[in-house]
């Protein structure tokens, strides 16, 4: 008998069942357990935050019906394998940035963040009323996955940086961690780009092994530890306006729950992305200053060094455009934010800068 044949014949013979002195299976009785492998070592500020709320919510909106098993790097497959690992079954389920995977298709770079991309709110803004969750969902379909947002970092930092970047020139030999099509930008300005899982990048800085990089924002970074080896801190980047995260699940492993266990992850992965995000807002600022109590000194780039960046990004975007479902994914990603930027510009946008003004705060 097949296992969904056993599982009709197990709801139609409930009665007999309970009559048995013999338990059902787990399984029959409707429990569902998911083994979820991540990007994230345990503990990383943010990211295994998302991934851990993620976990908890499942459990607690299924009554512990439907469960997840959160594994670490290196605990069933490495932090770059998650992709492959679920789209061939070897996982049911993934936690990661998708720009990890713009190897794959460069599309996957829209479903974290993209240059001059969209912030937290007009990423939501496309994924649930814009098409983002479908084109998403058309993505997934060629490697076996069914995509969901799953958290947030908010706008990311520029990087940490042992010395000044005072003109474009700088990036030049620079050995920079960056990630995504952001990376692809900063190798047009000459930075010899690398993509180093978190849990080395540590280590890689200290050692001289990178002269500088990113990761998400003052929060996470303070955990990591990166104020002990580099002292120069850009707050704001053009590479990450607001990057979301994701739970992708092997489509076949989706196909195969009931609908309240596809609505149940549809929904608790919206609330971590709401609640993760909000989460690291809150406590950015706090972490910002203990930073600088630890003598980080606090920086932006110039005016000509975000030009630089404008146009390395144009060239890398304008690049991917001879791939139809990129380009199908960048119009509609762009068409959203050109709605969203269109009023937030006119109201919170010019209320924040008037209330800076007025109260200074």
């Amino acid at each position: 008998m097949d296992r969904r044949s056993f599982l009709r014949a197990s709801t139609v013979g409930a009665g007999a069942a309970a009559a048995s002195t013999l338990a059902a299976p787990v399984y029959a009785q409707g429990k569902r357990t998911l083994t979820m492998v991540t990007s994230w070592p345990r503990g990383f500020a943010v990211l295994d935050d998302a991934a851990s709320y993620l976990e908890k919510f499942v459990g607690e909106l299924s009554d512990g019906n439907l469960t997840i098993e959160k594994k670490a790097p290196g605990e069933l497959v490495g932090a770059f394998e998650v992709f492959d690992a679920v789209s061939s079954g070897q996982a049911d389920m993934y936690h990661a940035a998708d720009y990890y995977f713009i190897g794959q298709h460069p599309g996957y770079a829209y479903f974290t963040a993209v240059p001059f991309g969209g912030t937290a709110q007009e990423m939501v803004n496309w994924y649930y009323h814009g098409g983002g969750q479908e084109l998403h969902d058309e993505l997934g379909a060629i490697f076996n996955l069914k995509g969901l947002m799953a958290g947030n970092s908010g706008s990311q930092s520029g990087g940490w940086f042992r010395n000044e970047i005072n003109s474009a020139d700088d990036f030049n030999g620079l050995k920079f961690r960056m990630p995504g099509l952001g990376g692809q930008v900063l190798g047009k300005l000459g930075a010899s780009v690398q993509n180093i899982p978190g849990g080395e990048l540590y280590q890689a800085l200290s050692s001289g092994a990178l002269d500088g990089l990113e990761w998400v924002g003052p929060m996470a970074d303070e955990r990591a530890g990166f104020q002990e080896v580099a002292k120069i801190y850009y707050t704001a980047g053009f590479h990450e306006p607001g990057s979301a995260l994701s739970a992708n699940v092997n489509l076949d492993v989706w196909n195969d729950l009931t609908p309240q266990q596809q609505a149940i992850l549809n929904y608790a992965s919206m609330a971590t992305t709401h609640y993760q995000l909000a989460e690291t807002l809150a406590n950015n600022g706090a972490a910002l200053a203990r930073l600088q109590a630890q003598g980080v000194k606090t920086l932006q780039f110039s005016d000509d060094v975000w030009d630089a960046f404008g146009a390395a990004s144009k060239e890398v975007m304008d690049e991917n455009m001879n791939d139809e479902l990129f380009a199908k994914i960048r119009n509609s990603f762009e068409e959203s934010l050109a709605t969203s930027a269109s009023w937030i510009n006119k109201s919170d946008g010019f209320y924040v800068q008037q209330r800076v003004r007025v109260l200074g705060q």
